[in-house]
């Protein structure tokens, strides 16, 4: 493993898809919902995974050590994301979540490779044949990833598509994927920058909520809102706690939700089953917002929220 360069993974800028008249300086790669992991293979039959932080994640991932012999002895470093796939191929984070964090318990990790089998999708590679490709652009790095041919029973390469981003968008929405990444052709490989020649494009959704509580903030934003947790009516009139929305508000806004949450203060939970979540303050559910997400886990629970604003002209009984 020595003989192999170390790297950080290159990031994507959070945006939009690039202007039509660059459309075709761009290649677009479906955004797998996973956990990032630079392999690293030395071309004597192992494999090493590392995680984005760096930590060795290679014990959690048993059925993925036959990538090792993949290569023929070739030495490679290459970038990807650690998936689990749902019934139609789609992957799914949190099925995912249970084979994450197993590093130090291989026989657990055995247990659930048999369970819920991880797939690792390939996109880059960082360093081949003993030559770093880290200042080639993406086009050729993508094109000496392709000649690998590394599609197998735990690995795959999934193609890309040059230009045609309007197209490629619609058909991962109308597939129920989480978006896109943009790259640009010419781009030269960026370690631990987090890059605007990578973009993630994400599909957002929209859902109005009820508050029913609120968690303080910390620092400056103390007795403000660090969070919001919010619900949703169901058939039989209660509400059930759909997850906990940090982000999204101006200091402004901020402040105001603090001056209406003070006011509808109250004792007992509103949800119909307690969030375990610390230090929560209730407030009488009356108080309806718009939520943006990209999915839901099957427990209902929104994903990746952040608030986009308050609904005065909705009322919370409109949403049953």
């Amino acid at each position: 493993m020595a003989s192999l360069p170390r790297f950080a993974p290159m990031l994507a800028t959070p945006g939009r898809l690039p202007p039509p008249a660059t459309d075709e300086q761009w290649a677009y790669e479906v955004k797998q919902d996973g956990q990032r992991a630079l392999a690293y293979l030395p071309g004597d039959g192992s494999l090493q995974l590392l995680a984005r932080s760096g930590a060795d994640i290679t014990p959690a991932y048993p059925d993925l050590a036959g990538l090792g012999t993949a290569l023929d002895g070739v030495p490679a470093v290459l970038d990807g994301e650690i998936v689990a796939l749902d019934e139609q191929g789609r992957s799914d984070f949190e099925r995912l979540q249970s084979r994450m964090g197993l590093s130090g318990s291989p026989g657990k990790a055995a247990r659930m490779a048999q369970r819920t089998p991880a797939h690792l999708v390939l996109f880059d590679a960082l360093f081949l044949r003993g030559r770093s490709l880290v200042t080639l652009p993406y086009a050729e790095r993508r094109a000496a990833l392709e000649e690998l041919g590394l599609n197998g029973p735990r690995w795959s390469t999934p193609a890309v598509v040059v230009g045609h981003g309007e197209e490629a968008l619609a058909m991962t929405r109308e597939a129920g994927l989480e978006g896109l990444i943009a790259k640009r052709l010419n781009s030269v490989y960026e370690p631990g920058v987090r890059a605007r020649t990578w973009i993630k494009i994400r599909h957002t959704r929209t859902v109005d909520v009820i508050v029913g509580g609120w968690v303080p903030g910390r620092g400056r934003l103390g007795g403000l809102p660090g969070a919001l947790l919010v619900g949703e009516r169901h058939p039989g009139g209660g509400l059930r706690y759909a997850g906990s929305v940090g982000t999204g508000w101006s200091d402004a806004e901020r402040t105001r939700l603090a001056e209406l949450l003070g006011v509808a203060a109250v004792g007992t939970c509103p949800f119909d089953e307690t969030p375990p979540v610390a230090g929560a303050h209730w407030v009488l559910p009356r108080l309806v917002g718009e939520v943006r997400y990209s999915t839901r886990t099957k427990a209902g629970r929104l994903r990746h929220p952040s608030w986009h604003r308050l609904r005065p002209d909705l009322a919370p009984d409109d949403l049953g």
